[in-house]
């Protein structure tokens, strides 16, 4: 069976919080140099996972100019907002196809990485989105076909092949992930012996942990999978968990795993560790599709600043029909 310890998720894809804040910033600003270079940010992916650059748009001779009309970035906060909210989509689409816990766990971890290596002004989230459920359910061998899954949700399943191998480039082809689902109910199976041995109320164990994984639900859509290990993130969502259901001491219960494993750090350095998850988790905010039609908008016009322009070339040339067909006291055929 694998190990966490000695895993590539343990190894790799563990950091810091500054170390997160400057890979956000790097690819944020490569994308906006991208945007200034050539007009456009958003990477057309072939099928072998090769990328497509549009052409530079700027002249060097009026590149003031040029600068002046690129339509705005995104900011690094507006970023997370998007990112969140397609990570919520995730959870939103396996459970529409009745995925379990582990498909939708490793999905969303599968795309909070490749958004470590690329902005969303770069690769369409959307499409990121499907195909990271897609290798998500390969890998967790709960196999789904692109044309099904693409089918099920009213999208074209070709963008989903595309893009499968640019993800599993991004991802460093480290497909095996540890989500705290797992970690969940193992804690659970060693909860029963303790609330046996100590007078608790095993009865309502079940109870606390269906509250405990909605509570991982939560921190899924935090950074705390990029900066905790699965084991920590279980334990945070079991804490939070009994304090509703209170089923059990749980410092008494930190204290036993303490006496029974070899560990470096202390039962402080853990308790803040899960204090910080429970942070990050209240800070959570899960945007709604309004909240994104701003963000949505000034996205769009990163990808394709000429789709804006035809449209307002459009809406002006109506506009100057309107006024024509109004100086001259008859209607204009739309």
């Amino acid at each position: 069976m694998a190990d966490f310890q000695t895993s590539t998720h343990r190894a790799k894809w563990i950091f810091s919080p500054q170390e997160l804040v400057e890979k956000f910033q790097a690819t944020n600003q490569r994308a906006i140099k991208s945007l200034e270079q050539y007009g456009a940010t958003r990477l057309e992916v072939d099928v072998d996972g090769s990328l497509s650059y549009p052409e530079p748009q700027i002249d060097a001779k009026d590149n003031a100019a040029e600068k002046h009309s690129l339509p705005k970035p995104l900011n690094i906060e507006e970023e997370q907002l998007l990112r969140v909210f397609y990570e919520h989509k995730i959870q939103e689409v396996c459970g529409a196809f009745g995925f379990p816990h582990k498909i939708q766990g490793t999905a969303i971890i599968y795309f909070k990485r490749f958004y470590l290596q690329w902005s969303v002004m770069e690769h369409h989230p959307k499409h990121i989105m499907l195909t990271c459920i897609y290798a998500s359910c390969k890998v967790e061998e709960n196999h789904v076909s692109a044309e099904e899954l693409g089918k099920g949700i009213q999208q074209d399943h070709q963008v989903i092949l595309n893009n499968e191998m640019i993800v599993l480039q991004s991802l460093g082809f480290d497909l095996i992930v540890y989500a705290p689902y797992r970690s969940v109910e193992g804690f659970g199976n060693d909860m029963e012996e303790f609330c046996q041995t100590h007078n608790g109320q095993p009865e309502k164990l079940k109870d606390l942990l269906e509250t405990a994984k909605l509570e991982v639900d939560k921190t899924m859509l935090t950074d705390a999978p990029l900066l905790f290990p699965p084991g920590q993130l279980a334990l945070a969502a079991l804490r939070k968990s009994n304090e509703v259901h209170r089923v059990l001491d749980f410092g008494r219960y930190l204290d036993s795993i303490f006496s029974q494993q070899r560990t470096t750090h202390t039962k402080a350095e853990l308790e803040a560790s899960l204090g910080a998850v429970d942070s990050l988790v209240r800070k959570l905010k899960i945007p709604s599709t309004k909240d994104m039609v701003h963000i949505d908008r000034k996205l769009k016009k990163c990808w394709d600043p000429s789709s804006q322009d035809d449209k307002k070339r459009e809406k002006r040339k109506h506009k100057s029909k309107r006024t024509l067909g109004e100086a001259h006291g008859a209607p204009v055929a739309s």
